[in-house]
């Protein structure tokens, strides 16, 4: 941090105020209760400190969202000019402003030309929830009112709302509540795991070809959709074989069936493209955004839509019986003006495609290629998963690669690093400003985690 922190409170009683109050995201409060969460406190680029001083690289931005990093001026300039000027209105009552025009304006002329209109949201939650009632009503315009299934994929995620949960293929979610009718799964492309005796590329086609056969066990007549994201992120960054995606937008374009693209980790530049699925070269009639829209500084998401859904929505469609109070929020619109041109100008998106993400993605492969928990490296630009495993010849998982993924986790927390697992993945997505030397520290740090991981199983 600039200046010299000083703790206003104890950590202790932030600690015992956030127990009274608060229920935390996928943890076991009780358990967190007893073991008292981190108070972070502050944020610089990559780096975030805690009450008692202690200094992290923060290898996942956040949640894949600090495109930029922390500490930027001009977003948080940008906030409070808007603040100032028009702090809120909404979309209603025949009503626009500058900000979310402007943003409409700059957001488009960086997506693919055949996208026109976009519903903002708050969240990428939001964003998928809004994604079904829009697929639905596209297709009752059409007359087809029967075509409302949405087809997702297990161990897919789109959020935490009832509707994003049931997209979703986590299924320890939907037996908390978070199932609807009308939605159905295929199996993930996850090759390590399913690929058996298969090529990797073998393997993507048969993938792929699960969903012709889920369309044609419902009926094509009754699909609205096929929501994915392009890697698989809150699943564990599992990046399907290059096979995979050409075969699915075929099946779709066959069958009449939207091609709907989660970009909610993927948007913005993590691939080193703009959005992911250009990097999979695939094209999608819809796309989930939020996250990297700010840099996470201030909540925003929304859905895309391309020209030929939204010509049939805006010209036949009449009343959309849908709309957000913050939906456009003018200071959420100026903050993504100023990080998206930030991404643009600065050249932070080429230089993840040519120069840092090529390297994040060497480094891995050199220092972790022959590690002995190591079965796979998977990744693109700043996005990347280590996969653990107890052979990485036949490809054997550990019966309990949670519970080891987890140890590798708190034990990066230990040495000053933020990595997260997933299954028996450690996964990482370092903002997309990281330099050379920040590279370095976050790969020396994992490998200091793997390593010592590695030590208490005996692998070493």
């Amino acid at each position: 941090m600039n200046a010299e922190f000083k703790a206003q409170r104890e950590t202790r009683d932030y600690q015992a105020a956030d127990a009274a109050h608060h229920i935390h995201a996928f943890l076991d409060q009780k358990a967190l209760n007893a073991e008292g969460p981190r108070v972070i406190v502050g944020g610089e680029r990559l780096h975030l400190w805690d009450n008692d001083g202690k200094r992290y690289l923060d290898g996942m931005s956040g949640l894949w969202c600090t495109n930029l990093g922390y500490g930027r001026k001009d977003l948080t300039a940008a906030a409070t000019q808007q603040l100032e000027q028009l702090p809120y209105y909404n979309m209603f009552f025949h009503t626009t402003h500058p900000a979310v025009v402007e943003l409409s304006e700059l957001l488009f002329s960086l997506l693919p030309g055949h996208y026109s209109h976009a519903i903002y949201t708050n969240s990428g939650s939001e964003a998928n929830e809004v994604l079904i009632r829009t697929v639905r009503r596209y297709w009752q315009i059409l007359g087809k009112p029967q075509k409302k299934i949405m087809i997702g994929r297990w161990n897919g995620y789109h959020g935490s709302t009832l509707g994003a949960t049931a997209l979703g293929g986590m299924k320890f979610m939907h037996e908390m509540g978070g199932m609807l009718p009308d939605i159905a799964h295929i199996d993930e492309p996850y090759y390590f795991v399913n690929g058996g005796d298969l090529t990797p590329e073998e393997f993507g086609l048969r993938a792929a070809r699960q969903l012709e056969e889920k369309i044609l066990e419902l009926g094509a007549e009754n699909v609205a959709a096929f929501v994915a994201e392009p890697f698989q992120g809150a699943g564990g960054m599992i990046f399907p074989p290059e096979t995979y995606w050409p075969e699915i937008q075929r099946i779709c374009r066959k069958y009449d069936v939207l091609l709907c693209a989660d970009e909610v980790i993927g948007g913005f530049g993590r691939t080193g493209e703009w959005f992911a699925h250009q990097h999979f070269g695939f094209e999608p009639d819809t796309l989930s955004i939020a996250k990297g829209l700010t840099s996470g500084y201030i909540p925003m998401g929304g859905l895309i839509l391309s020209k030929r859904m939204a010509e049939v929505l805006v010209e036949q469609g009449g009343v959309f019986a849908h709309g957000l109070t913050y939906s456009g929020h003018p200071v959420a619109a100026a903050v993504a003006i100023a990080n998206l041109k930030a991404l643009r100008d600065e050249g932070v998106v080429s230089q993840v495609k040519n120069d840092t993400g090529p390297y994040l993605q060497q480094c891995l492969r050199e220092v972790f290629g022959n590690h002995p928990l190591v079965g796979d490296i998977q990744g693109t630009g700043f996005v990347a998963a280590l996969q653990l495993a107890e052979d990485k010849a036949t490809r054997k998982r550990f019966a309990n690669e949670n519970d080891i993924a987890w140890r590798c986790r708190t034990i990066g927390f230990e040495e000053g690093l933020i990595i997260r697992s997933t299954l028996g993945r450690m996964i990482m997505a370092p903002a997309l400003v990281a330099t050379r030397a920040e590279i370095d520290e976050l790969v020396g740090k994992t490998k200091i985690a793997v390593d010592r991981t590695a030590q208490e199983l005996g692998r070493f």
